[in-house]
């Protein structure tokens, strides 16, 4: 019995190790892509596009009602929201990523 409760928790530990890396991966993946993404962005600041700040403008804002909406103590939220701008701002950012794709080609 002693013997099959150590090789469960071996077993458990290997279980949480390999969670542990597979996670540490999908970090590490999803850093490599922002710092793709921040880059390309930054070149096309560099190039007088102004859509590349309304996409940190879009970002922001929308991580922010994000955030917002996820509060457990959040019931109702009345947030004054010119909708047309930041809508307008997304449509830019996919512009932007279309053209620096086919730049990028």
């Amino acid at each position: 019995m002693a013997e099959g409760q150590k090789q469960s928790e071996i077993l458990k530990a290997e279980g949480q190790l390999e969670a542990a890396k597979r996670e540490a991966e999908a970090r590490e993946r999803l850093a490599q892509a922002e710092a793709k993404a921040t880059k390309m962005v930054s070149e096309a600041i560099q190039n007088g596009d102004s859509r590349a700040v309304n996409y940190f403008i879009a970002q922001k804002y929308i991580d922010a009602l994000g955030k917002l909406a996820a509060s457990d103590n959040n019931k109702v939220m009345m947030i004054p929201l010119e909708a047309s701008s930041v809508i307008g701002s997304i449509s830019g950012i996919t512009d932007l990523v279309k053209d620096m794709g086919t730049k990028g080609s």
